[in-house]
């Protein structure tokens, strides 16, 4: 057998299939990017009017349209105004990216159902980590924040909203499908975002005022996450704009 030749064939045959693996990989990545950042569910209007006023979309438009009803929440929210309670003992910041399981055991003892909560990166701050309880462990309750604070990479104390959430305020009848994110999403480019405006995040969630009663209501609300911490709520069932908030 001719060494040198076999030799030379194989490299060939690992050459070709590098080649084609990286083809495929780059055609992945392209069609994950096109299915992300998708646009075409934008009318051909409102993608002028991004173009016009320079806003740009950096994350992916949400296709699901669940159906949700309201629901009702027990919250005072009286002790945001407290001081936060110092930890036990304090605990690794970096839990909160690399395992948020890991983090709830480590605090279980003092934040009894921290697990039922989601880290919300958008407004955490230095120094402090936000995070919201879930609705049906899948729907951040956008106003009500579990706080815990951190110094030199430690988690050193918490400000833990006491909240009791509820069923649905209204019969299954009254459950209604969410308006698409796209339509809400088109609304706040053509009429309200200010030009330049870069949408960081998009959330489906609920929202409900912070009064001091027995009972609340919150609705489903769709959440876009602007770049300079601007947050637009969109009501998901009536289409009605609450005004941002700012982090200034």
């Amino acid at each position: 057998m001719d060494w040198g030749k076999a030799k030379n064939v194989l490299i060939y045959a690992f050459l070709v299939l590098n080649l084609l693996l990286c083809y495929q990989l780059w055609m992945d990545l392209r069609d994950q990017a096109s299915a992300n950042l998708d646009f075409t569910s934008l009318s051909a209007e409102t993608q002028a009017v991004m173009e016009q006023k320079g806003i740009r979309v950096l994350c992916p438009i949400p296709a699901a349209t669940p159906q949700l009803p309201d629901i009702t929440y027990i919250y005072s929210g009286e002790e945001q105004n407290d001081p936060p309670a110092p930890l036990k003992e304090p605990i690794d910041s970096g839990l909160m990216y690399s395992s948020f399981t890991e983090l709830s055991n480590e605090l279980q003892g003092q934040i009894t159902d921290i697990a039922n909560y989601r880290f919300d990166a958008q407004e955490s701050e230095v120094g402090k980590f936000v995070l919201h309880p879930l609705v049906d462990n899948k729907y951040s309750l956008f106003q009500v924040r579990l706080e815990l604070i951190n110094n030199n990479q430690k988690i050193v104390a918490y400000r833990w909203p006491k909240i009791e959430i509820g069923a649905s305020s209204s019969e299954d009848k009254d459950v209604q499908k969410v308006l698409p994110a796209s339509q809400a999403l088109s609304s706040l480019i053509e009429k309200y975002f200010p030009a330049d405006s870069v949408v960081k995040e998009i959330e489906l969630g609920y929202y409900g005022e912070l009064f001091n009663s027995e009972s609340q209501v919150a609705s489903p609300m769709w959440r876009f996450m602007l770049e300079n911490g601007n947050a637009y709520y969109v009501d998901a069932i009536s289409a009605d704009i609450i005004s941002p908030k700012t982090t200034e």
